[in-house]
Order: C-alpha cells, then structure tokens, then sequence
C-alpha cells in the first residue's frame, strides 16, 4: 500500500476550472503510477479557504472515480500559503515506488520534483565525488553520472589494443571506431565498451592513471563531454568529474568543489582498493595521487579547476555522511 501525492491550483473559484483541473490532476497521477480502478482504496482532497464554490471530492465523483473512498477537507488560513490550491492524496495497492505530480502553481510546491536538477560536484581524486554524488542522486532520486568511468574506458580500450594513451593521432582512430555508452541498471550506472560491461574492469589503478592521460586528447574529451551533455539535458542528475562545472555543464543549477589533503585522500583510496582486492602499498597511491593531480592541474584542455561560483567544501576533517548532508541541506534550501 502507498500514499501518492500531488497538487494542482485553479485561478480563481470558479466550479467548471476546479472541475476540469481536479479531473487532469487524478487522470495525470493514476496513470504516471500505472493505477486502475481496483487499485485504488480511497482519495482524500484538500484545499484552501478560498475555494468553496465546488467540492473538489465532487469534481472527482463527476470524472468517474466511483469505485473508491472520496473525502474532502478545508485546510486552516496561513498567510503566506499558496492560494487557490487543491492537494490530494491517493491511498492505492501498488508495490511501485510513488510518483507525484503537481501541477500548475502548485509546482513551486515541490521543485525537487518539478523542477529538473542538475548538480555538479568536482574535485581531484579520492576527494570524495562518486560517493557523495551518489548520496545525492538517491536522496533526490536522479540519476548519478559517473563521467570519470567514460574516460576510463576509454583508457581500457587503448590498453586492450596496445596503443599508447599519449599517442594522439592512434588514441583518436581508435576512439573514433569504439562504441562507449552508459546505461542504468537498478539505478546503477553499467559502463559498456563495445557492448562489453567493463565497470569493473576499469577500476584498477594502472586505468585510472591512464583515464587522466587519455582524457587530455582534446577529440576525446569533445566526445564524452558531449554525451554528458545529452544525458544531463534529458534527465535530473548529478555529475562529477574535474571540469563538470566549468565545462561540461558551465549553468548547472547547483555546483560544488569537493578538496582534501593528498594524505587523507590517498588513505580513502588505499581502503577503496584494499576492500576491491587490488594490492598496492600508502606510499605508492600517494604516489599515484599527487601525479594525478597533476596532470589534471596542467593539462591544456578543461583542466582541474574550481568554478568561480560553485561552493569549495574542504573533506579532509568530514565524514561522507557529513559532506552529503551539507550539499543536500544546501540544494534543499534553494528548491
């Protein structure tokens, strides 16, 4: 059994627009939730004071809701509430995860849901990112992508054909012939390559120092920006990578630059790697961290670098936990 919400508001108190508005409301929601008749056990209505010509339990009654429970009440006058709005709940039999609607006015009610978010979160490694990032994409229920896992696999598939990620002119033929896409799978990110699901493969550390070499080849960084581009226009997400609010998504809604010391982020990165089975020693991540940095530092094209208007949070001294609460606290504030 699940409650579906939503909302919608008329512009003025007048019966044949509650009618007409109340019907598109239930019609909108039912089927956004893939409801029948036999679903449903009851609809409760509310609505503010300045709505009294029609009862909106009627209007539903008069669209064909028969079957189910109707009930209406009058909300109490709060000055600053949105007027002229009609909100329901729909109590149904469905294992679906809910989804609600609201409509017209009523929209500002709920900008997480109405509104379509796009969060970026850039930082050198081990700063945090990709876990945070996913913090967030199931706080607001988005999607979470991971643009780093394009650039890798790309470096895998320089490593599988024995090129060398330096070698521009070679990098490019063969980037021009692969096929790199990412699709969801239970809300996960799956990395194909050539249709092969290579999220694994492309994890071990002599890749992701490859990822960083590869991803400084201007052809290949067109290539992936513009896929991000077409995922991030089409859906609510959260991406993070080294350049995402500077580049690829320059009017994101909500940017943030996610830093911590070498020392604690090469500590994160051993644990990481201990706990994947992947055996290197503190001094050799650190190693690998500083030189990465480095290179993301330096590179000519969309290098590592904070975005004038997004917001700095140093990690070093913060659980993930505290970190994903803060940027959510922060992104909840403005919507």
């Amino acid at each position: 059994m699940k409650a579906i919400r939503g909302a919608t508001t008329v512009s003025s108190d007048n019966a044949a627009e509650i009618q007409c508005n109340v019907k598109e409301l239930l019609v909108k929601t039912i089927k956004a939730n893939g409801l029948c008749e036999d679903n449903i056990i009851c609809i409760m209505f509310s609505n503010t004071s300045d709505i009294h010509s029609y009862y909106p339990a009627k209007a539903a009654r008069e669209a064909g809701f028969v079957n189910c429970a109707l009930y209406s009440s009058l909300e109490p006058e709060i000055t600053s509430a949105l007027k002229l709005c009609i909100r329901i709940m729909i109590i149904a039999e469905t294992d679906n995860k809910p989804q609600h609607i609201y409509l017209r006015g009523a929209e500002s009610l709920r900008r997480d849901i109405t509104s379509k978010l796009t969060i970026a979160i850039d930082g050198p490694a081990g700063s945090g990112k990709s876990t945070i990032s996913k913090i967030i994409a199931k706080k607001f229920d988005i999607l979470y992508l991971d643009t780093g896992a394009m650039y890798r696999a790309c470096a895998l598939a320089c490593v599988r054909a024995g090129i060398d990620c330096r070698d521009g002119k070679s990098v490019k033929e063969l980037i021009n012939h692969a096929q790199i896409n990412v699709n969801y799978k239970d809300g996960a990110q799956v990395t194909l390559l050539n249709g092969e699901d290579v999220s694994e493969k492309i994890r071990y550390p002599e890749i992701s120092m490859l990822a960083s070499t590869v991803s400084a080849h201007e052809h290949v960084r067109a290539g992936m920006v513009e896929l991000q581009r077409q995922i991030a226009s089409d859906n609510s997400c959260v991406l993070d990578g080294r350049d995402i609010g500077t580049n690829v998504l320059p009017n994101a809604g909500f940017k943030y630059f996610l830093t911590a010391s070498a020392e604690v982020r090469a500590k994160r990165r051993l644990l990481e790697n201990t706990q994947k089975g992947i055996n290197q020693t503190y001094n050799e991540v650190l190693n690998d961290i500083k030189t990465r940095d480095e290179q993301d530092r330096t590179r000519k094209i969309a290098p590592l670098v904070k975005a004038v208007d997004a917001i700095e949070i140093d990690t070093s001294e913060m659980s993930i936990d505290e970190v994903a609460e803060l940027i959510i606290k922060s992104i909840q504030e403005k919507i």
